[in-house]
């Protein structure tokens, strides 16, 4: 136990010690931080200037009305945020007041402008033609206004007060209580902690991806240089084994440590809300158990590979299962009891990510955690026992990678 001990030590002092290592310290938190924090505020802040809009209107009914309703919006410091322009031009036919609006916005005149084609009485075509495809913002209130000019207009005509549309649009705030196991009852904050958990996927992915190179890269240095058996004369296959997933998930912690405290002090800036951590201790086991279980697979890889080319190869198909749960978050949050997602939350490649997912926007029962925790764990043993059987004889093999039928093998040998 001495030696596998002194081997995790010096796998750790050695890895914690590279440039590589220190800059991930710092620039995978940066990162995280600037994509969750940053895309919350950028898709919440408002506007700081008045902007232009101008409107061609075919009818010349809407403009008076819409102009007032869009008027109405006000930024953080009182002023509207917006000034609504009449770009009807009487003397000039109507293609050619188009073709003059679109010049001004080209020109960076205007910031848009609302285009209303009126067809019989009650077909309206609307275009909101501007330089700026993401303006989802602007784009949601003018079709508000235009929608509460129209019915207010069409109550006029059947001789009802249009002012009981004020209590039509006006909005009414809902708190979200999630309902917990027992009966406890928590208020959640949805948006916050989608992003919590696809913070913590984005860090086990960065951590695995970077860990696991790291890892691959140095068992292939070692073989190309003949370290490898130099260390092999001096303890057991099993013993390096041992040894190398202790300091490389000794490393993982460390970093975790590391960008706990980053975020705790976040937490207590107010940077990051409370109700992120809501889950934190059960993120954690998972977010552990992941990274050991790939661990074992990187050491298990990076016993057969001999070259550079062979090793981000393979380890870049490892990396793609995590992202998977990315990609189907959406599924996940508008049916997390679709049958894809139960599949996928017992399968071991995927129940860590998926996990981190479902904790967070659904009601996991406690009998699937359990479950899925002992699923990690006898999946963690297997791995391991797997990888230090092919361990034992990769490490020491040169030339061609072996097939599947070679690997099956060397894991049934005593």
């Amino acid at each position: 136990m001495k030696k596998v001990f002194e081997i995790s030590k010096w796998e750790f002092l050695e890895k914690v010690k590279t440039r590589a290592f220190i800059l991930s310290l710092i620039i995978t938190p940066a990162l995280v931080i600037m994509v969750s924090i940053g895309g919350t505020f950028l898709s919440t802040s408002e506007q700081e200037s008045t902007k232009a809009i101008g409107i061609i209107d075919s009818s010349m009914v809407y403009f008076y009305p819409l102009s007032q309703t869009l008027e109405s919006y006000k930024l953080d410091n009182g002023q509207p945020a917006y000034v609504v322009f009449n770009l009807n031009q009487p003397m000039e036919e109507y293609n050619n007041a188009i073709l003059s609006a679109d010049k001004e916005v080209y020109k960076n005149k205007i910031s848009g402008y609302i285009l209303l084609r009126r067809y019989g009485n009650d077909s309206l075509n609307i275009e909101y033609r501007s330089s700026n495809s993401g303006n989802f913002k602007d784009v949601q209130r003018i079709e508000n206004a235009v929608e509460e000019v129209r019915l207010k207009m069409q109550l006029q005509k059947l001789g009802i007060n249009p002012d009981l549309l004020n209590t039509y649009f006006s909005r009414i705030s809902i708190n979200q209580i999630t309902i917990k196991e027992g009966g406890q009852i928590q208020q959640s904050d949805f948006l916050t902690e989608f992003l919590s958990a696809i913070v913590f996927i984005m860090l086990l992915l960065m951590m695995i991806i970077y860990s696991g190179q790291m890892l691959v890269r140095s068992l292939v240095e070692e073989k190309s240089n003949k370290l490898i058996e130099i260390l092999i004369s001096s303890c057991t296959p099993e013993q390096l084994l041992a040894g190398k997933i202790l300091g490389l998930s000794a490393l993982g912690l460390f970093q975790m440590f590391i960008w706990a405290c980053i975020g705790i002090g976040l937490a207590g800036s107010s940077m990051i809300p409370a109700s992120a951590f809501n889950n934190i201790f059960i993120m954690l086991v998972y977010f552990i158990l992941g990274f050991l279980f790939y661990t074992a697979l990187f050491v298990g890889i990076g016993s057969i590979v001999t070259t550079e080319q062979e090793a981000q190869q393979i380890t870049s198909y490892l990396s793609l299962v995590l992202v998977l749960p990315i990609a189907i978050s959406a599924s996940a949050i508008f049916n997390p009891d679709s049958l894809l997602v139960e599949i996928l939350s017992f399968i071991p490649l995927t129940i860590p990510a998926i996990m981190l997912l479902k904790i967070n926007v659904v009601n996991v029962p406690t009998a699937e955690i359990l479950s899925t925790i002992i699923i990690m764990v006898a999946s963690i043993y297997i791995t391991i026992f797997a990888a230090s059987k092919i361990f034992r004889i990769g490490i020491l093999s040169y030339g061609k990678r072996p097939g599947i039928k070679e690997l099956i093998s060397w894991i049934k040998e005593k």
